[in-house]
């Protein structure tokens, strides 16, 4: 693989993925772990992505102002907030995730709604502080500074004594037999209390992400409840999940 075409390569997994590990590229591009090394900076001198510890994120997973430019498939992404918000009701409790297609969803939320949303996303949080009649509620403990989302064992214990109707989760990769799945361990063990303190849980999801998969599982495809991507619900792709039992809208 050529030089550029492997960055290009690089460039679209961090854009899709929003974090990537320097061993999975190295593992997915069959070249050594220097040679990524040198493709991350290059990369990072050239604003295409952010460096960090052991792989790079993308800038627009960290970038909080409304130039939506710089969104990686913004326009599903609008539509899949707006599917999403047709499932919350007045009166609900909801534990969302973070990531672009929550921080779209947060903004679609009707102007009259009276729900409760509590996240540990701190982008998250400032789009809900934004809204003038939901209840906001931040689940606290220490900060990752790649995400932007509390971690470590006081905020899943706070999770864990929640029970709320609704669990929506952004989420970087899924398929039917291993579910879904991250590269972040400690995003990873935070949204496995979120799935357990639902009475549902609901993914979002581009459809570019199907059939895909990360290193470390968050929960068993049969957890979910519903499946939202900006596809029709008769998707061919989408098939399978339908007929395992998932509602796909």
């Amino acid at each position: 693989m050529l030089k550029v075409e492997r960055q290009a390569y690089i460039i679209h997994q961090v854009n899709l993925h929003n974090k990537v590990l320097l061993t999975d590229l190295s593992d997915q591009i069959k070249v050594s772990h220097d040679t990524i090394r040198r493709d991350l900076m290059e990369l990072s001198d050239a604003g295409k992505l952010i460096k960090i510890h052991g792989g790079a994120m993308s800038p627009s997973f960290i970038n909080d102002d409304d130039a939506n430019k710089d969104v990686y498939a913004y326009h599903q992404k609008r539509v899949i907030a707006k599917k999403a918000v047709s499932l919350i009701k007045d009166g609900m409790f909801i534990l969302t995730g973070g990531g672009t297609t929550v921080i779209e969803m947060a903004r679609e939320l009707p102007a009259r709604l009276n729900a409760t949303f509590i996240s540990g996303s701190i982008p998250a949080l400032n789009e809900y502080a934004k809204h003038p009649t939901i209840e906001v509620i931040a689940i606290g403990d220490k900060i990752s500074k790649n995400s932007r989302f509390t971690v470590g064992s006081e905020a899943i214990s706070k999770i864990k004594e929640l029970q709320v109707d609704l669990c929506i989760l952004g989420i970087n990769a899924i398929n039917l037999e291993t579910g879904v799945s991250d590269n972040d361990w400690d995003i990873v063990q935070v949204k496995k209390a979120m799935i357990e303190s639902a009475r549902k849980l609901v993914c979002l999801t581009i459809s570019e992400k199907i059939n895909t998969r990360q290193p470390i599982q968050i929960c068993d495809s049969k957890k979910i409840d519903t499946l939202i991507t900006e596809l029709p619900a008769d998707a061919k792709i989408l098939e399978p999940y339908k007929n395992a039992g998932i509602e796909i809208i």
